[in-house]
């Protein structure tokens, strides 16, 4: 026999609605647990099975913390802005706020089919005037700040299409679509200087109950080191550049310099001789993108400039190239080249015939760079120094000699905030006529985003909002003249605080009440995918250290706990996708199996941070499983109860039961989902052994099991005679003493071989132990005929009888 899920689950999601069975409560007697999950981006293809794991494994410790006593906080919103609408627009003519209306209506069905239990008077979307309003307040409090600024950057522009590419639309140097040539161009971009920021970025680490590996991906995008910058003068010239190092004690081994193509200092000391070249290679690297210049397995390429530096160090002339792979945007822009000891100014240097001069013992550098550490060599007042004293000796003489100083440097950059789009959050700044620019005052807030009937690159590299001219000219009361900026947010700007408009969705007056952030925050648990361990979480992280030094929000760190679930691969052990043909779309599950089967089988499917194959035969698994559970409480010809649930205790399954409450609870406590499954499995089939099963325990496993199949469980629920949704039924709870093992297994021996094992009661005396073991079958025909010299009993272990 088995359940009707196509009757059942929509039965008990109407009921949920109806009633607001989810709502989130906030008695000022229960504790409070934030559950969240990474929202979505509602895109046209709509949810792939990958997306219910991680919702699942949030709504598991829901409804388990709301069981437990807790006023939980569990809502789903829209990360609703972004490129593929806007592409949709441009390619179809069609507007991309109804066709994210549509998607978003599209990904809410899928997403109730699925049984969650989200808090649905919270929902949120990126893109509604009232949420973006608050998300343009917070550019306006940054650029008061001084953290929002504006500076020329190097974007990705392609003339052909009119318009700037992200990295990800630029292949090989050209555009994704169309296939046409992209060129590095220097526009102005809006930046925000999360750098101000990264110390506390890095050291509030320590603060958050996050995977190492997570920490160390943040720590090495901010990329901390400490070093010295050290200035170099340019031979015959009053110009100068600073580079800088964390190996300042190798100076005395700087051969040449090297600077980014795009450095200032270029136009400015290349000889005559040398302009052609270097004009021409910088045009070149126009072409390339970041991650081309800096591949290490490329060829190295570069142009003498014909200037030369002064090494402060040791006075001797230094030829200055430039060089793609150094960067304007990373450090100063400029490097000393130590070929003796990096690699790539190593080859770099072989490629183009430049000294290579050793600093540090140990190695050969007629054969290779030596990266190791040893003593100085070559290196005047340093030599025979170790690595740490030579630093500091070093950086002391810079100072002394005005040719350096100590540094910290990062490796994080600026956040270049700004997006050449139609489809993102207007950036509410005004540039007037006579050179000031101003945002818009809080009361115009929110500035909303033009309707445009037609979405079309302007063809200047400015966004699609630069062709709506009536929207773009303003005039102040006094008749001064300005224009609104163009650019708009790009979607991380959205996601970056969105976990705080849960809190108080509704508010008009701020961002939202202080109060309720204080009772919520920091998020308990948040889960998702790895992919944004850096990006998302850092720029997270930043504004919400800005919110808390501007009063807006009570904790330093957002997220508390994090949790990155694995990816469900295609049965062929690939990511899914719709060019590979093995998406999985879970309408076909959920039609097919039921949204339980579907929550069960990728909890149990492995632990959940691993990467696993879709495997339809532990879809079929769970759903025996499940329909095994409703044989074992419904009788088949009637419907009611099954009889062999009954009032009465059962001492045969009390350690069973008080196991699995303990084990369950725990493992979903931990996340570990699929070891709690397998407790809920024991006890069925032990369940299926004992002669009845008392109510009690019936009772206690459908609320163990109502966080993974809540639709099965409402219903065994209400057969048990219940009349209450199981949502806020109190938690079962175990005894410890009913865990206690009262029985042992020992082995039978004669003459030191096991002859036989028995279970027998754990405190059996030694007596009764002999005297079982001679009444046992095996042992008898051991020692007939024999004369028994000894017997040796060990109470819970053992019992070898000596006989010859």
């Amino acid at each position: 026999m088995t359940f009707n899920h196509k009757e059942l689950e929509p039965k008990w999601q109407k009921k949920w609605e109806s009633e607001k069975i989810f709502k989130t409560t906030e008695d000022a007697d229960k504790a409070n647990f934030y559950a969240l999950d990474m929202f979505p981006y509602p895109s046209g293809a709509g949810l792939h099975v990958g997306h219910p794991e991680g919702y699942t494994a949030t709504d598991i410790l829901s409804r388990m913390k709301r069981m437990q006593g807790y006023n939980v906080l569990h809502p789903i919103g829209w990360d609703a802005f972004g490129l593929p609408a806007e592409q949709y627009a441009i390619d179809t003519g069609n507007d991309p706020a109804e066709f994210t209306a549509h998607n978003i209506a599209n990904f809410t069905r899928q997403i109730k089919a699925l049984g969650f239990s989200y808090d649905w008077d919270r929902e949120i979307n990126t893109t509604d005037p009232s949420y973006y309003k608050w998300t343009q307040w917070i550019f306006t409090k940054l650029y008061e700040k001084g953290l929002a600024y504006e500076a020329e950057v190097a974007v990705n522009w392609c003339p052909a299409l009119g318009t700037v590419l992200a990295n990800e639309e630029v292949i090989d140097g050209k555009s994704e679509r169309g296939g046409f040539p992209v060129f590095r161009k220097p526009m102005r971009q809006w930046m925000l200087k999360i750098t101000a920021y990264a110390d506390r970025l890095l050291d509030d680490l320590d603060l958050v109950d996050w995977p190492e590996n997570i920490k160390d991906m943040q720590r090495n995008w901010i990329g901390r080191s400490e070093g010295a910058e050290v200035s170099f003068q340019v031979k015959d010239s009053d110009a100068d550049f600073t580079v800088f190092t964390t190996r300042p004690d190798t100076l005395f081994g700087a051969t040449y310099a090297v600077l980014a193509p795009e450095h200032d200092l270029v136009e400015k000391i290349v000889t005559a001789d040398q302009k052609e070249a270097v004009a021409a290679y910088q045009k070149q690297v126009e072409l390339k993108s970041e991650l081309e210049r800096t591949d290490l397995a490329k060829d190295k390429t570069g142009v003498f400039t014909g200037a030369y530096a002064i090494n402060p160090a040791n006075g001797e002339e230094m030829p200055i190239w430039i060089a793609d792979y150094v960067l304007i945007q990373y450090g100063t822009g400029a490097i000393m080249a130590v070929p003796a000891h990096d690699e790539r100014d190593y080859d770099f240097a072989k490629q183009f015939g430049l000294p290579i001069k050793a600093v540090l013992a140990g190695g050969n550098v007629e054969e290779e760079a030596y990266t190791g550490d040893g003593d100085h060599i070559n290196s005047a007042f340093l030599d025979g120094l170790n690595k740490d004293d030579a630093i500091a000796k070093m950086i002391a003489w810079l100072e002394e000699n005005k040719a350096g100083t100590r540094k910290i440097s990062f490796r994080l950059r600026d956040w270049l905030f700004s997006r050449q789009r139609y489809w993102g959050e207007p950036i509410p700044v005004i540039h007037w006529e006579d050179g000031e620019t101003t945002t818009i005052p809080e009361a115009e807030l929110p500035l909303l985003l033009p309707k445009a009937t037609e979405i079309k690159p302007s063809g200047t590299g400015e966004s699609p909002l630069a062709n709506l001219t009536d929207w773009v000219n303003v005039t102040d009361a006094n008749g001064r003249k300005g224009v609104r900026e163009t650019n708009t947010m790009p979607q991380w700007a959205g996601s970056s605080w969105y976990f705080l408009r849960y809190i108080d969705p509704e508010n008009t007056e701020e961002l939202a009440d202080k109060a309720k952030l204080e009772k919520w925050l920091p998020v308990d648990v948040y889960i998702g995918g790895a992919e944004h361990a850096v990006l998302h979480l850092l720029y997270a992280r930043f504004w919400h250290k800005f919110l808390y030094d501007i009063g807006v929000v009570p904790t330093k760190e957002p997220f508390q706990k994090l949790f990155n679930q694995g990816m469900i691969l295609g049965g062929n052990n690939e990511k899914m996708s719709k060019s590979r043909g093995n998406v999985v779309n879970p309408d076909d599950v959920v039609e097919q199996y039921g949204a339980d089967t579907l929550r069960l089988y990728e909890m149990f499917m492995g632990p959940l941070e691993a990467s696993i194959p879709w495997n339809a035969n532990g879809l079929e698994g769970a759903r025996k499983f499940l329909d095994r559970v409703w044989r074992l409480f419904i009788e088949e010809e009637t419907g009611e109860i099954n009889a062999k649930i009954t009032p009465e205790a059962n001492v045969d399954l009390e350690k069973s039961y008080h196991q699995m409450v303990k084990m369950v609870t725990e493992h979903y406590e931990n996340l570990r989902f699929n070891t709690g499954i397998s407790q809920l499995m024991i006890f069925i089939n032990d369940s299926y052994k004992a002669t009845t099963v008392p109510k009690a325990y019936a009772e206690g496993f459908v609320q163990l099991l109502s966080p993974i199949a809540p639709h099965l469980a409402e219903e065994l629920w209400h057969r048990l005679g219940h009349t209450e949704t199981i949502t806020y039924e109190a938690w079962p709870t175990f005894d410890e003493s009913k865990l206690v093992e009262d029985e042992v297994e020992i082995v039978l021996q004669v003459n030191g071989k096991v002859r036989a094992k028995v279970t027998v009661a754990k405190d059996l005396s030694r007596e009764a132990l002999e005297e079982l073991a001679r009444d046992n079958d095996k042992i008898k025909e051991e020692i007939t005929g024999k004369t028994v010299r000894k017997v040796i009993a060990v109470p819970g272990k053992l019992v070898n009888i000596v006989a010859n």
